[in-house]
């Protein structure tokens, strides 16, 4: 896998790092949690709880330096479940604060936008600040995807950083539908059918 490899819970710290250093300047991260310095502080709660719930729903690949990290949903696993939102909403709640209600509001509308169906979701992908640019999000992604296409399945994500849509396209991810939270950012949702 190019020095690609599968993530298992000794790895997990590794993950928030990067995933955390890697979402400093999102546009949906940002628009949720305005303030740098709390933004800062909240992306390793916010990681710390998506990591192992992703990884329970899927898996977590990393590069093999922690330059790039990716938590992939397997298929049947994009939307958490009611058991799911019971682990995770404690923490969540003292990771954002009052901007709970914005984060809640991004989710939501990311959830209504998600087709229903059988895909790999790339929920997350994040290259650390001082790698980006060297083809390890390209890497890290393809791994994932090979997998994907061997079984038949398509894969699936979002995003919000306009940067990001060309990089996605040219890893054969086509643009299914665009929208824009009220006040907010503006999301690509798109899919990569099978080769």
């Amino acid at each position: 896998m190019n020095g690609i490899v599968r993530a298992g819970r000794a790895d997990q710290a590794a993950l928030v790092e990067t995933l955390a250093q890697a979402f400093q300047t999102d546009p949906a991260l940002s628009w949720i949690l305005p303030d740098a310095d709390h933004r800062a502080r909240a992306l390793g709660g916010l990681f710390r709880t998506l990591v192992p719930a992703d990884m329970r729903a899927g898996l977590a690949l990393r590069s093999g330096g922690d330059e790039a990290a990716a938590l992939w949903r397997a298929p049947g696993q994009a939307h958490s479940g009611t058991l799911e939102f019971l682990r995770t909403v404690v923490p969540l709640v003292a990771t954002f604060g009052t901007a709970l209600r914005r984060g809640l509001k991004v989710q939501a509308s990311i959830d209504a936008h998600r087709p229903k169906g059988q895909f790999w979701y790339l929920h997350y992908v994040g290259v650390r600040r001082d790698h980006q640019g060297k083809g390890h999000g390209g890497r890290i992604i393809r791994a994932q995807t090979a997998v994907a296409d061997a079984a038949g399945l398509p894969c699936w994500l979002e995003t919000a950083t306009p940067e990001n849509v060309p990089l996605y396209e040219r890893l054969g991810f086509v643009t299914q539908v665009e929208w824009d939270i009220p006040a907010g950012p503006h999301f690509w949702g798109m899919m990569r059918p099978p080769c």
